[in-house]
């Protein structure tokens, strides 16, 4: 590519999902009821595990934080998306594209160390149920999850720090729905081998680490769950981590498929279609996931609702 056509750009245009005028309507709508949902049950999650005292153990401090990321990072994408369906004007100014992206990759990563630190919570519940209080402390759980968000943050500024330093670009049409990493290094006018290489180590990196503590984990719950003579202590066991369990294969079956494969050959169309699942349908689904499948929400949702229901009646 020629000097001539590299230049610098102070602002992106975004493409989106589909070109095709027909599927506006349809895809506004579907991903306005999406994102309702996950404002509306995330939010609701987070307030629920506020206001009901049983929900106030580790398990449940660490379920809040999760709704509260995914929230923050749906947040981030969904209503740029939305507003670039609607309108002619697809146009977003480089600084937006930079904190959009920098946000973005704050909250996933962060998701990314909460499953491996709620994996590490759900081992030492069965594992050691007698010392759960104990060992996950009100201490150790703020320092858990801090933790998560400040490594999640030194994450997200290396990759920020690694798309500033692209001086120039052949076009600034980004073939995505927001601004990622690796449609902006397809644009790059510069050799981008050293930024992709660390784009792949980093994110192989924290998937690495995170799912040996998640495998480790559950290796030691299998172990301890298949001591239990009692078919019902096992189930009960079980079912306790089913919906964690069901989240990260999810959410890291799609991160894998996206950032951990070799860049040689360029799959942005569906790169682009498996960052919905865990952008705007993940962030859906895992409250769902958790509450449907929860015994202690649904009682602490029906408390909360017989004591509103009561409180008016009186």
């Amino acid at each position: 590519m020629g000097k001539e056509n590299c230049t610098t750009v102070t602002e992106f245009i975004l493409l989106g999902l589909s070109d095709v005028p027909e599927l506006r309507v349809l895809l506004f709508l579907v991903f306005l009821l999406i994102y309702g949902v996950t404002v509306l049950a995330n939010l609701g999650m987070v307030a629920l595990i506020q206001v009901s005292s049983q929900l106030h153990t580790p398990m449940y401090f660490f379920l809040s934080h999760l709704s509260l990321v995914d929230f923050s990072y749906s947040s981030v994408i969904v209503p740029q998306m939305l507003a670039n369906i609607l309108t002619k004007d697809k146009a977003i100014s480089f600084p937006v594209c930079m904190v959009q992206f920098y946000l973005f990759c704050t909250c996933v990563v962060t998701e990314v160390f909460l499953l491996a630190v709620m994996a590490y919570d759900r081992f030492v519940a069965i594992c050691n149920p007698l010392q759960y209080m104990v060992i996950m402390s009100q201490k150790l759980c703020v320092e858990l999850v801090s933790g998560c968000y400040l490594l999640a943050s030194v994450c997200a500024l290396i990759h920020l720090c690694s798309a500033l330093e692209i001086p120039l670009y052949r076009s600034n049409v980004i073939n995505h729905f927001f601004c990622d990493l690796p449609p902006l290094l397809s644009l790059a006018c510069s050799d981008v081998t050293v930024n992709k290489v660390l784009l792949f180590l980093v994110a192989t990196f924290n998937e690495s680490v995170t799912i040996v503590i998640i495998l480790t984990s559950y290796l030691f719950i299998l172990i301890t769950i298949l001591k239990i003579r009692s078919a019902e202590g096992r189930q009960k066991a079980f079912s306790t981590c089913a919906s964690h369990l069901t989240a990260i294969i999810v959410f890291h079956g799609t991160i894998l498929f996206i950032y951990c494969q070799p860049s040689s050959v360029p799959s942005l169309d569906i790169d682009k279609v498996a960052t919905v699942f865990y952008t705007v349908v993940i962030p859906m689904l895992n409250p769902l996931i958790y509450s449907l499948r929860n015994k202690d929400v649904k009682e602490a949702l029906r408390n909360v609702l017989y004591s509103k229901i009561l409180s008016q009646t009186i």
